[in-house]
């Protein structure tokens, strides 16, 4: 099958739908992110629910993250912002972790098939029935968000793993995620999505040269995440960039 790496979004994207739905199974996730602390940030209570539910959780990152304007360290970013991931990776259950040394900032100037392969062999190492992205329209700008979602897809295409977005809150299209409604991830307390938010937090302070930059910044966005965790409760908004072949395998 050939790569769909030439359009996008993908003709078969998922139109817009709101309905609630639960986790989708899978018993080996694999995320691929551009940069280290997208995993925590963006990705960080969805990885945290898959492994609760059981999945073995991988992740790629592509690059080591230098490019980021802020290093409140003496170290270097390509040096320390791995380790830090490695730190984040562990407290987010992730089993398996893997970086890349593509130019953080330059994805999008590699050949599309030399992103997919790294990707498709990192689909074997982890034999990964479901993959995990940021949706390329969330962040500004999105080049490297794009060309990691590109790479995934036309790597998904050819080994018919699906591909599963995390969106924007604010988008108008997808559909919810509701991580709370599966009993199998609750605790005896059904505070499941408050331990999730809280480890969340705690894989972003391990990326110590990014938040502690800037403190003042630091705590309006920890008063903006609180606000918008009150007000999203436990859901999380998705697309499928690659539907399952079987929607009922995966729902």
């Amino acid at each position: 099958m050939t790569p769909a790496t030439a359009v996008w979004p993908p003709a078969h994207a998922e139109a817009g739908h709101r309905d609630g739905r639960p986790l989708p199974r899978a018993w080996h996730v694999l995320a691929v992110t551009a940069r280290p602390g997208q995993e925590s940030a963006d990705l960080g209570r969805l990885l945290y629910a898959f492994r609760r539910r059981g999945a073995s959780v991988a992740l790629l990152s592509l690059t080591r993250g230098e490019a980021s304007p802020r290093n409140s360290t003496c170290e270097r970013l390509e040096v320390i912002r791995p380790w830090e991931l490695q730190v984040a990776a562990g407290l987010l259950g992730i089993s398996v972790l893997m970086v890349a040394d593509y130019a953080d900032g330059g994805l999008d100037r590699y050949p599309a098939a030399e992103l997919a392969e790294r990707v498709r062999r990192a689909i074997r190492a982890h034999a990964a029935d479901l993959l995990l992205v940021i949706d390329p329209a969330r962040s500004e700008p999105a080049r490297d968000d794009a060309a990691v979602a590109r790479a995934v897809c036309a790597a998904a295409e050819q080994t018919g793993v699906p591909v599963l977005a995390r969106m924007p809150r604010a988008a108008r299209s997808g559909w919810h995620v509701d991580l709370g409604a599966d009993a199998a991830v609750a605790d005896a307390a059904g505070a499941d999505a408050a331990v999730a938010r809280a480890v969340q937090r705690a894989a972003l302070a391990a990326h110590a040269s990014q938040v502690g930059a800037r403190p003042g910044t630091q705590q309006r966005t920890q008063r903006t995440q609180q606000r918008t965790q009150r007000r999203q409760d436990d859901r999380e908004q998705m697309r499928w960039l690659v539907p399952p072949r079987r929607m009922s395998g995966l729902s």
